[in-house]
């Protein structure tokens, strides 16, 4: 390797899920990473201003983010392709342990194409609906606004909404 500005680096990622966690961490300092991070799985719906997000924004041109396992990068196909086609747009490259594969040349076209035929047949994530709390209930009760409405402002259904006023009530 070179001075700083010509500088490859192979950045090791890990979503922490079980002990083998640590294995795959150790993993992926044996293949050469510079720098290996982790992070929890998000839940459903929360935000992607996470550790890979980071990296993703970090990686240069000629750099390799490095994982054990392709599921690492996301729950579905289509949230690996977008981790794909970030990479592709900064000009690095992805690098898969398990098993042995890159995004370049013929194997990341390959790669590419079981993704999107995968992705093309793969339910629509829909977001999950988050519980709203009795008090943001009675505090829009009590500022005049009706159930239905209430409903609709914290996107939950009208028997949500009853049942909670009701919990509260008793």
């Amino acid at each position: 390797m070179e001075a700083f500005g010509t500088t490859m680096l192979r950045i090791g990622y890990v979503r922490l899920r079980d002990e083998a966690s640590t294995a795959e961490t150790a993993a992926l300092k044996a293949l050469g990473c510079h720098v290996v991070r982790a992070e929890e799985p998000r839940a459903a719906g929360e935000d992607d201003a996470g550790v890979l997000m980071s990296i993703l924004d970090f990686v240069g041109p000629g750099d390799q983010l490095v994982v054990t396992r392709l599921n690492n990068l996301g729950d579905s196909a289509r949230a690996v392709l977008d981790v794909l086609d970030r990479l592709q747009q900064r000009g690095a490259v992805l690098v898969i342990a398990e098993p042995e594969l890159t995004s370049e040349g013929s194997g990341g076209r390959a790669l590419r194409a079981a993704l999107e035929a995968v992705a093309s047949v793969e339910p629509q994530a829909v977001p999950r609906r988050r519980r709203p709390a009795a008090d943001e209930i009675l505090e829009l009760q009590r500022a005049g606004v009706g159930p239905v409405e209430i409903a609709r402002r914290l996107g939950v259904s009208r028997m949500t909404v009853w049942r909670k006023l009701k919990a509260v009530e008793a």
